[in-house]
Parts: structure tokens; C-alpha cells; sequence
């Protein structure tokens, strides 16, 4: 069955050597009003390819003449615009995870459930709309839309042109990079530039999260399921139907809890806490993690057979230590989100910020910039405003550029005026002791900060929720 001249409606490529199954999904995709062209192997389906334009090209994995694997390189080589999905086996999850990483836009298991079939080629179409709105955009304007990761070093560039990728396809992608480094902004931008933008964003933080709570709070729960359990709820994948879910700190999850997703992930279907039967989810799962999670799964800390769903595709976001030249856009980027642009940096705070490594990324100089605004004197922020810890002296700074100890920032004993000089203290008697009480007062500071959100409070400091309740209990904080 192939399109007439002149007619508009998307067409669809269908490779299967079983008659009765290429059957199914032609009457299928026919009464989804598309035209529909079927190949029996490869041969067959490189001509029409060669003859035709596809808005899809779906593909089993075994042919008499060879594999389904060959035909994706083949598309992803030649028909970069036309999306293909894979047929895979009853249970060949392997497959299809192979088939993700070659550039197969999402998959399909036998047998073909004809709804989540449905569901795949609105994705493709919409996929293609995405494509098509992009170019008119491109030729109306060539401004570079944008982006929620600010920065034009060649590592952000290079981040940027990976997403532009991932976005056409619906593989799973891990994101991996240090603390502070912008994770959860490289999954949302993912989300925006896919055909899923238009759905639900949902971001959980794994390691904020009890454990008793996991999995009702993944797949919801049915009224009465549990003490508590007044209404039906519906957890985080429901929430994210048809749109993304990002699971940040993914190396947290408890092993019991991973293999709940693995099943999840894998059958896309889940069930609520106390119901019977089980619902299917089109989600696409993007994972983040600071950890390395190879080492934990050496380490038995995670399964293996998850870390092999989950990592798909990877996207490194590098540290701000290696982009340093995009400090001067984002500390304006982060003042006009702070201050309205009403503030600004002295050339000599940005040369002291472009000096330092910032051992927590992005976040970290937000944190400092969102102080130094406590500082600033007409509108502008100074060396001294900044609080650097461990801070190099640099050859133009003059006295008030040297190195600021920890208690005067936590103090706030900082002089903005450039003709002040800062002392150090005297030794400690007790280096534990004196450390356990700087600690005990950044941690008090934020909690107050954030008015005792401890989930805000770990943010602000860069660390995870199950390491500021563990710290908390350890310097015995009252909050």
C-alpha cells in the first residue's frame, strides 16, 4: 500500500517477514489515518526507502536476509530526519537496549501491544512536526533559541549539540557530572526540545525520599491500601504520563526499590500499592547522578541490569572549573535572576571568580553571588563581597583580595572597603571541635534561611537530604 501523487498524509514503513503480523499493523495504522508501505526484508524496504519519504520506519529485529540492526545504522546514516523503532522478541529487552544506543528512536516488544504501538507513532509524528517548525523557525529567524544551560565554551557547546540529538529519540539517558553542575537544567532542556515538551516535567530527588515511601510514591496507592491512605493517589509516573520523569540521584535508590523500576521500565506498566491490576505509563525515563555508578554496581550497591536499562546514553555535563570562560554570562544570568540586573561585577570580582575552582559548580556560584548581594555597595560587587574561601591572590589585587577564613564568612565579618586587610586567626586547639562548629552554623544558617525546609537547606548547600538529616542528628541541631 503506498501513497498516491499529491497526497499529504504521513507515511508509514512496515519491515516484518511475518504476513500476518505486517496485517496487523497496516489495518492498524491505516485506521490511524496514515498510508502505509510494508517490505518483507531489506532489500525490499532499501528500495522504498530509496524511492519514498517516511514519517516512520518500523522494523522487526530478525529478517530472512539479515538484521534489523542493519536497517537503523542504515536510516540513521542516509534518512537522518526519519525516526525508526524496533520489533523486538517477547522478553529481548537486551535487543531493544542495543538497538537504543545504535539510534533506534524507541522500541516495541512481540507481542505488539497495539495501544503502547499507538502511542509510539504519535511520538514519531510529533517528532516530525518538531523537525518541521524548526526549520521554518530557522529561516525566519537565525537567532539561536533559548537555552536553559547559559554558557558558549566549547564544552557547553558540545553538551548542547548531544541534547539536540537526544531529543529525537526516546532512549533513556543518564546524566552524569558533579554536584551543582546543572543536571537537572540539561534533563528539562531534553524535555523541551523533544516531542514531549508540551507534557509533564517531573524531576524527583531519589535520595529524598524514605524508603517505606518509594514505592507508593512512584506508582500511587488505592484508598485503604495503608493506615493513612484516605483517597486514590497517583504517583510520580502517573504525574509524568506521556512526558518525562527525571530520577536525580538515581545511585540512591534502594535495591529493593530498583528492581520495582527495572520492571516498570522495562514492561512500562506499573501498579498502585493495593490495587490488582496493573496500568500502562508512556513515560521516558532520564536518570542523573553525581556517582559513579558503574563503581556501585561493582560494589553491589546497584543492579546491574538496571544500570544497563538506564544507561543508554549517556550526556557528561562538565565541571565549572573547565568552563571557567562562562562565568562572565552566567554570574549575569544569575544577578539579573537575584537582583533584577540592578547589580553588577567590578572587573577585578569576575577576574577573582575566573581563579577559582569551585569545588560546587553552578550552584556554588550562585550561592556566592546570592551572598556577595548582601555585601555590595552601590550596585556593585567587590573582591571582598564574594567570600572566597581558599582564594589565590592575584597580581592586580591589592590587600583586600587576600584570603578570607571560613568564620568570617560565616560570621559575616567582611569590610567592603578595598583599603581593609584581613588577619588570620589563631590556631584552633581542636581542629575536629573547630571544624564541628562551622559546620553546626552553616547548617543553622540555612535551616533559617530556608525557614527549617530541610529539603531547601540541603540545596543551598550542596548536599544531599540523607547527608544534612545525618548531620544534623550527629552535631545533635535542633531545628
Amino acid at each position: 500500500m503506498s501513497n498516491t501523487s499529491g497526497n499529504t498524509c504521513p507515511r508509514i514503513l512496515v519491515v516484518d517477514d511475518e504476513a500476518h503480523l505486517r496485517e496487523l499493523l497496516e489495518i492498524t495504522l491505516i485506521k490511524m489515518g496514515l498510508d502505509v508501505d510494508s517490505a518483507e526484508n531489506l532489500d525490499i524496504a532499501r528500495a522504498l526507502l530509496a524511492k519514498n519519504c517516511y514519517s516512520l520506519v518500523l522494523t522487526d529485529m530478525r529478517l530472512p536476509d539479515g538484521s534489523g540492526m542493519e536497517l537503523v545504522e542504515e536510516v540513521n546514516l542516509h534518512y537522518k530526519n526519519t525516526p525508526i523503532a524496533v520489533i523486538t522478541a517477547f522478553g529481548s529487552t537486551d535487543n531493544a537496549v542495543i538497538a537504543l544506543k545504535a539510534g533506534a528512536f524507541d522500541y516495541v516488544s512481540k507481542p505488539v501491544a497495539l495501544d503502547h504501538l499507538r502511542k509510539l507513532v504519535r511520538s514519531a509524528l510529533e517528532i516530525n512536526l518538531v523537525n518541521a517548525e524548526s526549520e521554518v523557525a530557522s529561516d525566519v529567524c537565525e537567532m539561536t533559541p533559548a537555552s536553559f544551560l547559559i554558557g558558549s565554551s566549547p564544552g557547553m557547546q558540545d553538551v548542547r549539540a548531544q541534547i539536540s540529538r537526544l531529543a529525537r529519540s526516546m532512549a533513556p539517558v543518564i546524566i552524569t557530572g558533579e554536584s551543582g553542575s546543572g543536571k537537572e537544567l540539561a534533563a528539562r532542556e531534553i524535555h523541551t526540545s523533544s516531542s514531549r515538551a508540551g507534557k509533564p516535567f517531573i524531576a524527583v530527588n531519589c535520595g529524598a525520599i524514605p524508603e517505606t515511601l518509594m514505592e507508593a510514591e512512584f506508582f500511587g496507592y488505592r484508598k485503604g491500601a495503608f493506615t493513612g491512605a484516605a483517597d486514590d493517589r497517583e504517583g510520580f509516573f502517573q504525574a509524568a504520563n506521556g512526558g518525562t520523569l527525571m530520577l536525580d540521584e538515581v545511585a540512591d535508590l534502594p535495591l529493593a526499590m530498583q528492581v520495582k523500576l527495572l520492571r516498570a521500565i522495562q514492561e512500562r506498566r506499573i501498579r498502585k500499592v493495593g490495587a490488582t491490576l496493573e496500568e500502562s505509563v508512556d513515560v521516558r525515563i532520564i536518570s542523573a547522578t553525581h556517582q559513579n555508578l558503574s563503581t556501585c554496581v561493582d560494589e553491589g550497591r546497584f543492579r546491574q541490569d538496571l544500570y544497563y536499562r538506564l544507561n543508554v546514553i549517556e550526556l557528561h555535563l562538565p565541571p565549572l572549573r573547565e568552563r571557567l570562560d562562562d562565568i562572565a554570562d552566567l554570574s549575569a544570568a544569575i544577578l539579573r535572576k537575584l537582583a533584577g540586573g540592578d547589580v553588577t561585577l567590578s572587573p577585578a570580582a569576575l577576574q577573582a571568580l575566573r581563579a577559582y575552582d569551585f569545588p560546587g559548580n553552578v550552584r556554588e556560584l550562585e550561592n556566592i553571588l546570592e551572598r556577595a548581594l548582601a555585601f555590595a555597595n552601590d550596585g556593585c560587587i567587590q573582591v571582598a563581597d564574594l567570600a572566597l574561601r581558599n582564594h589565590k591572590k592575584l597580581p592586580t589585587e591589592q590587600h583586600v583580595d587576600d584570603v578570607v577564613q571560613p568564620e568570617q564568612i560565616i560570621t559575616g565579618a567582611i569590610s567592603t572597603k578595598d583599603e581593609d586587610v584581613f588577619s588570620p586567626p589563631t590556631l584552633p586547639c581542636s581542629l575536629p571541635e573547630y571544624l564541628e562548629n562551622i559546620e553546626r552554623e552553616m547548617i543553622m544558617r540555612a535551616l533559617e534561611q530556608t525557614r527549617h525546609n530541610r529539603t531547601q537547606a540541603a540545596e543551598l548547600l550542596g548536599v544531599s537530604f540523607r547527608q544534612l538529616r545525618y548531620q544534623i542528628q550527629k552535631l545533635k541541631i535542633q531545628d
